[in-house]
């Protein structure tokens, strides 16, 4: 599906609705609305539970946060830290996506290369710290981008350069930078977690949706050429190597709402 940023929303639905037996999204600035859920997200999110078509959040977000999504919301389940683990109601203890023999050691050497990366930007940015939810997190390292006032996409793109010279990846949301394993993505992520959770689903019969370039993966069309990006993903759109097939007339939340009703609608019809 070419990118369509102009498609209406019954084109969209046209085009996404047949077949579909899956929604994977991510969180930050795709379900929220000014970083919090609305009431118009749970609606969205129950009338795909009742329409049996379940939703699994794919987002940044630590290990310690999302283990708590999959009690409360209503959804299939929750990967955590862009690919590291799935978590869903019947296995709270949670299941790793990414391979990781010994965490203590692997959190140690996470440590490591963060101190490196804050000596070597310190000049331009010394409260280069670990984020609040860094403690709960196991597979990756994260620090806020908020708490650096005028960083910008070069110097994380340098950032990213620094951290592939040590052998480890790097990425970044509209809302925090990610310390990680090479070959951690949503994606990876996505795949292992289908073939636990839905054993027999392709990947093209599963809806992608996201907004920044932690994203970038989902957006993959060898892959997942079913995918969308809400209208914030616009500012985004000349960083992205994969770029969504289509785009929502409206940001975060909204749009991700809107692109359920539209689904939905078409279904009715």
């Amino acid at each position: 599906m070419p990118l369509s940023p102009q498609s209406s929303l019954a084109a969209m639905a046209a085009a996404l609705a047949p077949g579909l037996r899956a929604i994977a999204t991510d969180m930050d600035g795709t379900l929220t609305r000014s970083g919090r859920f609305s009431s118009h997200l749970f609606l969205a999110l129950e009338r795909l539970q009742q329409a049996g078509i379940p939703v699994l959040i794919v987002t940044g977000r630590s290990a310690g946060w999302v283990s708590a999504l999959v009690e409360y919301l209503p959804i299939a389940g929750a990967i955590a830290e862009n690919g590291g683990l799935l978590y869903r109601r019947d296995q709270p203890e949670g299941q790793w996506l990414v391979d990781v023999t010994d965490p203590i050691t692997h959190r140690d050497a996470l440590a490591d290369v963060f101190g490196i990366l804050q000596t070597e930007f310190h000049h331009h940015f010394p409260r280069l710290h670990p984020a609040p939810d860094n403690r709960f997190r196991i597979t990756d390292w994260t620090f806020d981008l908020a708490d650096l006032p005028g960083i910008d996409r070069q110097t994380l793109s340098a950032m990213g350069e620094s951290l592939a010279a040590l052998g480890w990846g790097f990425t970044y949301s509209a809302v925090q930078a990610h310390i990680k394993l090479p070959e951690q993505n949503k994606a990876a992520g996505l795949q292992r977690a289908i073939k636990l959770l839905w054993p027999g689903c392709s990947l093209d019969q599963v809806l992608t949706i996201g907004d920044s370039p932690n994203d970038e993966s989902l957006f993959d069309p060898t892959l997942f050429p079913r995918s969308v990006g809400v209208a914030n993903v616009r500012s985004y759109l000349s960083e992205l190597l994969h770029q969504p097939a289509h785009i929502t007339p409206s940001a975060e939340g909204e749009g991700f709402c809107e692109l359920v009703a539209a689904i939905l609608a078409h279904w009715a019809d």
